[in-house]
């Protein structure tokens, strides 16, 4: 059992989140939510575009612009896929098994999605 309430566990997952993309990618979004759904984890970030991606999504051949936004983003991710896991571990005591991740250069919104190994149970959730 998770020692804190289902709020408490999503708020610190949302915090941490946040962190991890200052330290790791040199700015953070404007906005987080953290959902926690059964087994999953779904984590929302908003503004999450630096300036130049966002020209370089908006440029003339913008196709080619924002295939490498996510491909770059996408590499990002899978380079720091470990230090991501140990946030869901450390807040939930649990280990991911998955995770998948998208981003929207129009939007600037990314959404990672965590598989638990199993149902948290919360603190003062009756199941």
């Amino acid at each position: 059992m998770v020692n804190l309430t289902r709020g408490e566990a999503e708020a610190q997952i949302t915090e941490a989140m946040v962190k991890f993309e200052r330290e790791y990618k040199g700015r953070g979004p404007e906005e987080a939510k953290t959902f926690i759904i059964e087994e999953h984890v779904f984590v929302r970030l908003r503004g999450v575009l630096t300036p130049a991606e966002r020209q370089l999504a908006k440029a003339d051949d913008s196709a080619t612009g924002r295939k490498l936004i996510k491909q770059v983003r996408r590499e990002l991710i899978e380079k720091a896929r470990y230090l991501l896991e140990v946030i869901i571990s450390d807040v939930l005591g649990m280990k991911a098994v998955s995770l998948h991740t998208d981003i929207s250069s129009v939007t600037g919104e990314r959404i990672i999605v965590f598989t638990l190994e199993s149902i948290p149970r919360f603190k003062n959730e009756e199941f």
